[in-house]
């Protein structure tokens, strides 16, 4: 029996504002409303993709939850949503969360970890930045639907050893990337694998975290080429569909696929809404097919080989290459990528103020925005691009940048100017205690003991009798000196005068 893991992308970005003018003069608060669109293009798009897409497949998926619920086959799925997703949605359409609570009280819904603000930091050469995103997004998922993740997904799938490493490190179970045909060569998809080794010695492969490879054949069959006239294959009904499934050897069937595939991406008079409430009815026709969550099929299957992916050989879903040059494929995005990653230090040590602000550069979409590639995936990224051409997405993109740079660069200088003249003032001040030490010290210092030669007088300067040397001696308090014999003496004296 294969197991079908039915997966969906859920992600809106926050766009930069076209040609935001000038900034210089605000405060640091103000900088991100200023750099990105709050209620303009972002909230309409997501309102458009709430009402096209959010709510009529959501309230389709929750319907075939509690249809097949309690079955001897259920019907189940997975989402990962990002952190900026979810923060437009508790801000303008909060009863589409709520939605989703109830999807994630069924239980038999999983909601997956990614980066929080769908960024490219599992690519920084520092991890950090990529952990702290990570934590925040498994926070959010607590905070907004009250389960934690388990399964982990990265931005547009971008996967290599060292990134899996990273994340199994975290804690977490399985990861998710695309199977690509490169490093799969003659293997298929549809099995569970580990992650490729990072170091001679390094764990045995059934203890490092699984990976779940996408079919990308079956999915983009439905993400791509379901109202495509043009395709052979159409139409697609739920009925073909369900066959081509139950044809496919392995042991789990990966379909991940956008969210606004269903009402956005495929309009709903191509069909797409009775395609999705149909084919779990289809598939369940045939009884070697079955659906799974992904922890489940983490604990369910062994890994029956490794995917070793480099970090020079890095992929991802993205594109016909499905490599990183979605993103990094020219000068203009390479550039930006690189600003961003050196920022990192000078924005956490001396920016706090900035960080959410350069943490929002980093949305993959905006370095998406910058493509050039002109062939087939050209008008996939012209789709989804709110500029007119590649280079005005990079020139907001990099003046947000240099905003943050300016900002703690000077911040920072007069930092340094303000210690400077707290290290001179303290300098001064030391300079003053330590004179005035040496004062005090001059003041209080105590008398020398005078010599035994220094006490013997002329005979023209003794006193007459032993009173008068008393009295005619010079004494300092509280170091009087005494002269035990002169004592005797004026003692004999007195006596002497008694009587």
């Amino acid at each position: 029996m294969a197991s079908i893991l039915l997966g969906f992308e859920i992600h809106q970005p926050l766009r930069v504002k076209h040609l935001p003018g000038p900034s210089e003069h605000l405060e640091d608060e103000k900088l991100v409303d200023h750099f990105f669109s709050s209620n303009g293009l972002n909230k309409y798009v997501f309102d458009r993709a709430s009402q096209k897409c959010y709510y009529p497949t959501t309230h389709i998926l929750l319907e075939l939850i509690d249809t097949f619920k309690g079955q001897k086959r259920e019907f189940k799925c997975a989402f990962n949503m990002s952190g900026v997703w979810l923060e437009q949605c508790e801000k303008w359409q909060p009863d589409l969360l709520e939605l989703f609570r109830q999807v994630a009280k069924t239980g038999r819904a999983e909601f997956l970890a990614s980066t929080y603000f769908h960024s490219l930091a599992g690519l920084f050469k520092n991890k950090e930045e990529f952990k702290e995103q990570i934590k925040m997004q498994t926070q959010a998922i607590k905070d907004f639907l009250g389960v934690k993740p388990s399964v982990f997904i990265n931005t547009e799938m971008i996967y290599n050893n060292l990134i899996a490493k990273t994340v199994e490190d975290l804690g977490f179970k399985a990861i998710f990337t695309e199977g690509v045909d490169r490093i799969l060569t003659w293997r298929s998809p549809n099995y569970v694998y580990a992650r490729g080794p990072v170091s001679e010695n390094d764990k045995p492969l059934k203890e490092r975290i699984r990976v779940f490879t996408r079919n990308y054949r079956l999915s983009d069959d439905v993400g791509y080429r379901f109202s495509a006239k043009n395709w052979n294959e159409w139409p697609l009904t739920a009925e073909k569909y369900s066959i081509w499934l139950s044809s496919t050897p392995g042991q789990i069937i990966t379909l991940f696929m956008d969210y606004e595939t269903f009402g956005e991406h495929q309009p709903e008079d191509s069909g797409i809404f009775f395609f999705l409430k149909a084919l779990p009815w289809k598939i369940f026709d045939w009884q070697n097919l079955d659906f799974v969550l992904p922890s489940e099929a983490a604990q369910k299957y062994e890994p029956l080989g490794e995917i070793d992916v480099h970090e020079n050989n890095t992929i991802s879903w993205a594109d016909m290459e499905r490599d990183t040059s979605a993103w990094l494929g020219n000068s203009m995005q390479k550039m930006t990528f690189e600003e961003l990653e050196r920022l990192e230090t000078l924005v956490k040590q001396n920016g706090q103020q900035h960080i959410r602000m350069w943490r929002l550069l980093q949305q993959s979409d905006l370095l998406y925005y910058m493509c050039t590639k002109w062939w087939n995936d050209g008008d996939v990224h012209k789709y989804f691009s709110p500029f007119a051409t590649p280079h005005d997405a990079f020139i907001n993109t990099i003046t947000g940048l240099s905003e943050i740079k300016v900002r703690v660069i000077k911040e920072l200088a007069l930092m340094n100017v303000k210690k400077e003249k707290e290290e001179e003032d303290l300098k001064t001040l030391m300079k003053g205690l330590e004179a005035k030490l040496e004062t005090i010290k001059e003041k209080t210092k105590k008398p020398k003991k005078k010599s035994e030669e220094t006490l013997k007088v002329t005979a023209e300067e003794k006193p007459t009798s032993p009173i008068d040397f008393v009295l005619a001696e010079d004494v300092i308090y509280p170091n009087t000196y005494i002269n035990i014999d002169t004592l005797a003496e004026i003692s004999n004296e007195l006596k002497k005068r008694v009587k």
